[in-house]
């Protein structure tokens, strides 16, 4: 019998929560901090470990945002990365008695974020663990990565390799990382909402 379902929060960058309110990400790729010689066995064994999750667990999104104005009995939070959409779009209101925040021109730093502030919530729906070359196009996809133009038309690997280095460094990339390969889908935070 599974246990109680999890929640946890996890950082997105402007780019990628963009990507996800967009319905063009299910997929995200974090580095395994444990020491990992590379047994398939151990990766199995390893999957049912992921400090991010199990499927069913939720993934709460953490992201830039401030304060934008407290009424009476709600707050007016506006995210960052919705900055040039629709004023609906980019804000989310909450109870002002869960907001402790003051009224702020000043972004919070996703780190920063606590739970009451995020607006997307994601469930999981598999994880496994992999090598990060070993991606597959349809994963690169799935990552929300851009494409590139390559010799045989548009592709999505090279563009989630030049992602990752602007994000880890190229050094990163060829150190060929375990990477926890977590996919998950939006439950809340669409963009009709």
């Amino acid at each position: 019998m599974k246990g109680e379902v999890k929640e946890r929060g996890m950082i997105f960058n402007d780019e990628m929560v963009r990507v996800i309110l967009g319905g063009n990400k299910t997929q995200t790729r974090r580095i395994v901090e444990e020491k990992f010689y590379g047994r398939a066995v151990a990766a199995e064994l390893l999957a049912k470990h992921c400090p991010y999750g199990q499927p069913g667990d939720r993934i709460w999104v953490r992201e830039t945002y401030r304060v934008h104005g407290k009424a009476t009995d709600v707050a007016t939070l506006v995210y960052r990365a919705s900055v040039r959409n629709s004023w609906t779009e980019q804000t989310h209101r909450v109870p002002v008695e869960v907001c402790n925040k003051p009224v702020s021109e000043k972004w919070t730093p996703s780190i920063h974020m606590p739970r009451w502030a995020s607006r997307i919530l994601l469930e999981i729906t598999n994880v496994r663990v992999e090598r990060l070359n070993d991606i597959s196009e349809c994963d690169a996809r799935a990552e929300g990565a851009p494409t590139e133009s390559t010799l045989i038309g548009d592709k999505h690997y090279p563009g989630f390799r030049s992602l990752w280095k602007s994000i880890y460094g190229e050094d990163s990339w060829n150190a060929n990382p375990w990477v926890w390969v977590i996919e998950f889908e939006r439950i809340q935070g669409a963009t009709s909402e």
